[in-house]
């Protein structure tokens, strides 16, 4: 009978977190899959977990993967920890989660810490639609591909930023997306936790001058319906009325329905548009 693979939440700083849960499993599995056991070992000694560690992480997920599904085919139950918060966001652990599913090994996560979701929460900022980027890529094209996406997305926008980058990407957000409000997270559970509700442009200023310390989550607000609804509107005002109409016509208005719909898009009245009309 195969084994089991255990997600394990971890603390992402204060280890009163750590769930009496997660600490029994990590005690009765066979083995515990690390991201880091130089660091995770500190975990362990602390809670006093004496299983044996594996190292698994982005440089040897594939491999390590396939080597971690043979040992639960043969029945051995098997913990992924990664360095901080939960596995398979943002990590590897969801190349092996894949794995495990096509080898049809049962999968079960033990929820706990989560840094996205904590920072959410504390932003201030619409938390009942949101998006969860992570790293931005690295890769130019693809980074430009993703910030063109965030630029049009409405609900709000979560990232994950290292300090020697963190101005590199709030000057590529605000050159995208414009002085939208963000909450930015830092030490986030920990002794010095800092939470600042600001505007892209007042970070700049601020981490231009300040040193950024530690890991950020950025929570970004979302483009609202109004700001979409003035850009249609812009971008109506670059045709003609006569060609705003014929472009409804053409698509099998009347000449009634296409000037309802003309005046909507311009957000003015109807009559204004009629009148309009009338005169030329």
């Amino acid at each position: 009978m195969a084994g089991t693979l255990y997600l394990c939440a971890t603390p992402i700083g204060n280890l009163g977190d750590m769930t009496p849960r997660v600490i029994e499993t990590l005690r009765e599995v066979d083995i515990i899959a690390a991201e880091d056991t130089r660091n995770s070992i500190k975990l362990l000694n602390h809670f006093e977990v004496k299983t044996s560690m594996t190292s698994y992480h982005e440089y040897n997920k594939i491999e390590k993967a396939d080597y971690l599904v043979e040992q639960m085919m043969q029945g051995k139950n098997i913990a992924l920890i990664t360095d901080a918060g939960t596995p398979a966001i943002s990590d590897p652990g969801e190349i092996l989660v894949q794995k495990c599913q096509q080898a049809g090994i049962t999968v079960t996560s033990l929820p706990g810490a989560a840094a996205c979701i904590t920072a959410l929460t504390l932003s201030g900022l619409s938390t009942r639609r949101f998006c969860f980027e992570g790293f931005l890529p690295s890769d130019k094209k693809e980074k430009a591909a993703v910030l063109k996406d965030l630029k049009e997305e409405s609900r709000t926008m979560i990232l994950y930023e290292a300090p020697h980058h963190l101005v590199r990407t709030l000057t590529e957000l605000y050159e995208t997306v414009g002085n939208r409000r963000i909450t930015l997270c830092r030490e986030l559970t920990k002794r010095f936790e800092t939470i600042l509700p600001t505007t892209l442009e007042d970070a700049l200023a601020l981490y231009e001058k300040e040193e950024p310390r530690g890991e950020y989550v950025l929570v970004i607000e979302g483009k609202s319906h109004q700001e979409k609804k003035e850009e249609e509107q812009k971008q109506w005002q670059t045709m003609s009325i006569e060609e705003h109409m014929a472009y409804y016509e053409k698509e099998g208005m009347d000449q009634k329905s296409a000037m309802k719909q003309v005046a909507k898009d311009r957000g003015v009245a109807k009559r204004d548009i009629y009148q309009y009309l009338l005169q030329k």
